[in-house]
């Protein structure tokens, strides 16, 4: 083995001397994956990075296989420029439009006889930079030749022709590219590239790149936002003097604010050449949000017939989590979603560590965004979909949620969230709560229950309270236990996504064993309701594991950990961290077997003994055991 921080060989060097190429490589490493401690989950992570890299590229170079006149020296500038100014090499899209901007160098270099008519009548009658003289021969005094300027008639056919944003090549071609040609110093060059003129024929033939739907979606989120400024609306305007605090100024500052954060950081990430495009994605999300925030208070004003929104508009967390969400709706149309673990995607949860957001904040507004947009793609849902199931099992139980404060509060009065019918869980999840109720949600920090005794805070009854719940009590008092919308909420959903895998891995390994499943689940959702300081940086699915395991090892049912993990990696959404990678105590992780007889079996002893009984412990609500006939 080798220390991944000190690199004695390059992936090429190995994959040449084991004559394989990449997929080939990382298939054989995947096939030696068959216990739990044969692959490290930084050697895993460091795979699956490269394995990203090499689609992105594979998707850029795959035109290039399919015509044997290989444009190769301006394959290499692109890939040269891409490994100098683009630190997020697996940004697709930001590595296309780098290959645009090697395409036009080097059409607009080229004998214009040799370019098919499109690209023959698209190049300006620019002036050609000036030959290269001996820089022995050249006065001190004299300036230095002028760099030459971006053809905006050649690329703009060429954006045309590829669905690309004018603007967004443009600033990647003054602000990266040329800035890559000065470090070669080919800008001040007319010595062009060793190319052959039967491959400058068909040189429009690199830009047929099947990046069809990613451009589309692209295409699709501008057209949808041309309409959308990047000033409220006159609607929105008004809803805003209806306020009782106009929160207009409180909302342009934080804009401004968090507008830099995002550009610096997105710059930070992809490369600091990259700033601008960070400033344009965030534009696009800004458009995005106003338009989203317009639609949720037209149906807050048709709900509860009411116009002033004068809390929830000034509420802050609302505001950050509601640009959040537009924004990640722009990242993943870019295509820049993938594993969270790796260090500089802008993937979720990015987003959340920029804006400092809580996940349980930003949990709150994505069932209502998707309902204000219907103009959402099919696969941007699912990933907003993806990132609320990634925020149930995992990302919102990290040390310092409010998630713990919620719980601990309810559980105080008494008020703990029961669990559903799984019998239920088949059908859609039923509740009316927008995201107005669940910012403002009783129980939301800040709004905190207060004592029989204690007034009422001022201004405590915000217009958009649904009518059937009040805030405020007759005589002015805040009710003692008042349940939490938001993490009543949260909790409904929670127990149908653990409910769903756990069936599923009940499918994989229980089927002959059926009566096992509502026991198992038993245990599961008792974890989760009254031990869940358990899931305290931890992954609902550890809880899962170790409930199946334990109601297997009481009921004398042959089941190992390792045929466990062997079936649950074959779920969807899964990562071998999961179980590779399980917080014992104290920042110390170990394997989930090593967690089981450590931690969940420890704290869990007299419960799941209880097990052993023929007569089991009280099924949880609405479950039933086969009876044996």
């Amino acid at each position: 083995m080798t220390d991944l921080d000190v690199p004695c060989f390059t992936l090429t060097q190995v994959l040449k001397a084991v004559n394989m190429n990449v997929k080939q490589f990382l298939s054989l490493v995947r096939k030696l994956d068959v216990n739990l401690d044969t692959i490290s989950t930084k050697v895993n992570s460091a795979l699956t990075r490269v394995e990203k890299k090499y689609d992105v590229m594979l998707a850029l170079y795959q035109r290039f296989e399919k015509d044997r006149e290989i444009v190769r020296s301006c394959w290499t500038m692109f890939l040269l420029a891409k490994g100098n100014a683009l630190q997020m090499e697996d940004d697709l899209v930001i590595s296309f439009q780098l290959l645009l901007c090697a395409v036009e160098f080097f059409i607009k270099r080229c004998p214009p006889d040799l370019l098919q008519p499109l690209y023959k009548s698209a190049i300006s009658k620019v002036q050609s930079p000036p030959t290269r003289t001996s820089r022995r021969n050249q006065s001190k005094a004299k300036s230095r030749p002028p760099e030459p300027q971006v053809d905006l008639q050649l690329l703009e056919t060429l954006c045309k022709e590829n669905e690309c944003n004018t603007e967004e090549v443009k600033n990647v071609y003054q602000t990266s590219f040329l800035a890559f040609l000065d470090s070669l110093d080919l800008s001040r060059s007319t010595d062009l590239p060793q190319v052959g003129g039967a491959a400058l024929l068909h040189i429009e033939l690199l830009l047929v790149i099947s990046l069809p739907a990613a451009m589309a979606s692209i295409q699709q989120l501008r057209g949808d936002l041309v309409s959308s400024g990047d000033q409220p609306s006159t609607t929105l305007a008004t809803y805003f003097k209806n306020c009782t605090i106009d929160p207009t100024q409180g909302m342009l500052k934080r804009l401004e604010m968090l507008g830099q954060t995002f550009s610096q950081r997105f710059s930070q990430a992809v490369g600091p050449r990259f700033i601008i495009i960070g400033k344009q994605r965030f534009t696009l999300g800004v458009r995005l949000y106003y338009k989203v925030m317009e639609e949720m208070l037209k149906s807050e004003e048709k709900r509860l017939s009411v116009q002033n929104f004068s809390k929830l508009l000034n509420d802050s967390t609302f505001h950050t989590s509601l640009l959040a969400c537009a924004l990640e709706v722009v990242m993943a149309t870019y295509g820049a979603n993938g594993s969270e673990t790796a260090e500089t995607d802008l993937c979720f949860p990015w987003i959340l560590d920029v804006f400092s957001l809580a996940a349980f904040d930003f949990y709150k507004v994505i069932e209502s965004f998707i309902k204000a947009e219907p103009t959402l793609s099919k696969d941007i849902v699912k990933h907003l979909e993806t990132c609320e199931n990634l925020i149930m099992e995992k990302i919102a139980w990290r040390t310092g949620s409010v998630l713990f404060e919620l719980l601990k509060q309810e559980h105080e009065g008494g008020a703990a969230e029961q669990a559903e019918a799984p019998a239920s869980f088949n059908q859609p999840l039923q509740h009316n709560h927008t995201a107005a109720d669940l910012y403002l949600s009783p129980m939301h920090p800040g709004l905190r229950v207060l004592p029989p005794e204690s007034p009422a805070p001022p201004n405590s009854q915000h217009a958009s309270q649904p009518q059937n719940q009040p805030a405020l009590q007759p005589g002015g008092q805040t009710p003692r236990h008042l349940k939490s919308n938001s993490l009543s909420l949260f909790y409904k959903k929670l127990y149908r996504l653990a409910y769903t895998r756990l069936k599923l891995l009940c499918s994989y390994l229980l089927s002959f064993n059926p009566e096992l499943e509502p026991i198992i689940w038993t245990l599961f959702q008792h974890t989760l309701q009254h031990e869940y300081e358990l899931m305290k940086n931890r992954h609902l699915d550890q809880l899962m594991m170790s409930a199946m395991y334990a109601i297997c090892k009481v009921k004398s049912v042959d089941l190992r950990f390792k045929t466990i993990v062997t079936a649950y990696k074959n779920m969807p959404n899964t990562n071998q961290e999961t179980f590779k990678h399980v917080l014992i105590s104290d920042g110390h992780y170990d394997s989930i077997i090593v967690f089981y007889n450590q931690v969940f079996m420890q704290r869990l002893k007299t419960n799941i003994l209880q097990y052993a009984s023929p007569r089991s412990p009280r099924m949880s609500p609405g479950i039933m055991t086969p009876r044996s006939r």
